[in-house]
């Protein structure tokens, strides 16, 4: 399933307070079971009924190789940065990163608290 596809909406509580921020990097080129991995982790969390995710493209970054990848449009190839950041619950998100463990092969994923002031659907 594409993540843009439409689904039925699923209802998620409102929350404030501390929660956990979850960010993971990776490549653009990064692939789980044939598909992008940013898709894959998206699929997973939406499933998991994770309350909400973002993927951000970078225009440029490098990681543990110190490769710089950078969008140039002589670039014939491109592996640019991708970041997921995910709002949970610090249980929901420590009993899934054993899964994520093994779909990750090179990244980075980091976690912080944040104080959630505000998260509702945009529809009245």
């Amino acid at each position: 399933m594409e993540p843009s596809e439409s689904k039925q909406p699923a209802t998620h509580e409102r929350f404030e307070g501390e929660r956990t921020l979850m960010r993971i990097h990776i490549g653009e080129s990064d692939r789980w079971h044939g598909k992008p991995l940013y898709e894959a982790i998206v699929e997973l969390f939406r499933r998991e009924k994770f309350s909400g995710t973002t993927v951000f493209r970078g225009v440029g970054g490098y990681g543990s190789t110190s490769v710089y990848h950078t969008e140039k449009i002589l670039r014939l190839s491109q592996d640019l940065p991708v970041v997921i950041e995910t709002v949970e619950t610090a249980e929901r998100i420590e009993a899934i990163l054993p899964e994520l463990d093994t779909m990750i092969g090179g990244g980075l994923v980091t976690l912080e608290k944040v104080r959630v002031i505000l998260y509702r659907s945009g529809s009245k």
